[in-house]
Order: C-alpha cells, then sequence, then structure tokens
C-alpha cells in the first residue's frame, strides 16, 4: 500500500472513529471536526438545489440540519459508507424546506407534492408521444383529476412571487414601470360623492330654519343654548326642531336611498 493510498485508509478510519466520539459523547470539539470535514458535500448539495434562486445560505443551514441528524443515526452495522447514509437524510431535510418554506403564498400541501410528479410526467409523456401532453392526458397517467392537474399548475406559480417593486418595461421607448404602479387602489372620492348626494338629497324635505339649526350644531359644533341664541330663540325650541329635522332625514333617507345613486 502507497503512502497515499494510507493516508486516505487513515483519514476514513479517524472520520469514523470521530463520528463514533460524536454518538457517544456529543462534544463540540468532535462535532465541529466532522461539520468541517462534510462542509464540502453540504454546500455541494445545496447549490445543486438553490438553482440560482438565492436560497444557498438557507439551504446550507438546512443541510447542516440534516448532516447532524445523519451523525447521531449513523450504523456502521448496516455496511454502509457514512456519505451513502448521510446524502439522502441530507437531501430530504433541503426538499422539506423547499416544499414547506420558500413558497411566496400559502399552498396546500397535496399541491405542492403533486407538482413534481406533473413536472416528472410531462417529461416523460413529451418522449412517449413526441409531443406536448394535454391535460387530460396528464391526469390519467397520475391518476388523478383534470381539475387537481389545472389547480396544481396554477398554484404553481405562486412558488416565487414578483416583487411589486421589480421593474417592467412599460413601452417599445424603454420606459419602465413598477407593478405597484398598475395595481388599482380603491378610490374613496366615489364613495364621499355617493354621500354627498345623498345628504343633499334628504336636505331637501328640510325647512331653512330646520337646515340652520343642523348647520350650526353638527358643523359649526354649537350648543344647543348658543344656537338659540344666535337663532334668537328658546333651546327648547331648538331641541324640537332638531329631533323633527333628524326625524325627518332618517325617513327620507330610508325610503329614497337609491334615488341619488
Amino acid at each position: 500500500m502507497d503512502s497515499k493510498q494510507q493516508s486516505t485508509k487513515i483519514d476514513e478510519e479517524q472520520i469514523y472513529q470521530w463520528i463514533r466520539e460524536f454518538q457517544e459523547y456529543q462534544t463540540e470539539d468532535t462535532q465541529t471536526k466532522l461539520v468541517m470535514h462534510f462542509d464540502s458535500l453540504v454546500r455541494s448539495l445545496a447549490r445543486k438545489f438553490s438553482r440560482g434562486q438565492g436560497h444557498d445560505d438557507d439551504l446550507y443551514q438546512v443541510g447542516m440540519i440534516g448532516l447532524l441528524a445523519a451523525l447521531r443515526r449513523y450504523d456502521p452495522s448496516y455496511n454502509r459508507s457514512f456519505e451513502s447514509f448521510a446524502v439522502p437524510t441530507i437531501v430530504g431535510e433541503i426538499k422539506r424546506f423547499i416544499r414547506d418554506k420558500t413558497w411566496s403564498v400559502h399552498v396546500p400541501r397535496r399541491i405542492k407534492e403533486l407538482g413534481p410528479r406533473i413536472k416528472k410526467a410531462v417529461e416523460e409523456l413529451t418522449t412517449e408521444l413526441q409531443r406536448s401532453p394535454q391535460v387530460h392526458e396528464i391526469a390519467h397517467y397520475l391518476e388523478v383529476s383534470e381539475e387537481e392537474v389545472l389547480e396544481t399548475m396554477e398554484m404553481g406559480k405562486s412558488y416565487q412571487a414578483l416583487s411589486v417593486d421589480g421593474a417592467i418595461e412599460a413601452d417599445s421607448e424603454g420606459s419602465v414601470v413598477t407593478l405597484l404602479d398598475l395595481v388599482g387602489s380603491t378610490e374613496e372620492g366615489f364613495e364621499q360623492t355617493d354621500q354627498q348626494l345623498l345628504l343633499e338629497k334628504a336636505f331637501a324635505v328640510l325647512t331653512d330654519r330646520e337646515k340652520e339649526i343642523l348647520r350650526c350644531t353638527y358643523f359649526e359644533h354649537l350648543s344647543q343654548k348658543e344656537t338659540g341664541e344666535y337663532l334668537d330663540i328658546s333651546q327648547m325650541h331648538v331641541s324640537r326642531l332638531q329631533r323633527r329635522a333628524l326625524q325627518k332625514l332618517r325617513e327620507s333617507i330610508r325610503v329614497e336611498p337609491s334615488e341619488c345613486l
């Protein structure tokens, strides 16, 4: 055995010794050695599943959780190398994270699970049929309903939502707007106009004196006593006219609210 082979053999023996020590004593020093040794493995798997979507760091952290779980559960008596045991565990954690955490909106789990199956079915049917498969063919292939296929394909668009601040080209001259610029908002002016028309219609049933009393008490915020002094009538008279005016307004609005729309 040459020196290189012997060095490799020694290194492998050392790794498995660290794994045994980690399982037995859970020491931080041993964990650090193992994490550093398998760091490149976890990073390569994280990059594979990130696919340029900016999740590298998140998937790396999740992959490390999978690595530690594999270190705790590994049993050499199964005659499997640690790497062959660890990779499915790490990948499982990464896939679970992608399925549950990286969707932009909440999507039912059955939709998340059906999505990859549809993608695979499309690839296989395209090869078999030499054309893009139709929805009913995908549904038949997967033994699900056409509605489930359509729902999954539509909800799959929620995997990555566009930012409302994202710029999009508005015309051939290159001017841009954001998605937020294109989103409609509630115009409160319409409701205010409707209310104003309704009040104008209702106020038509009042006498000039009743209108004046409501203007003083509700718009000028005068007390009934101050209103009486201003109009040179008693406070009791103001109270009586105010009640009558409000009753007339309620009846007018209740009977003919639609006429002003």
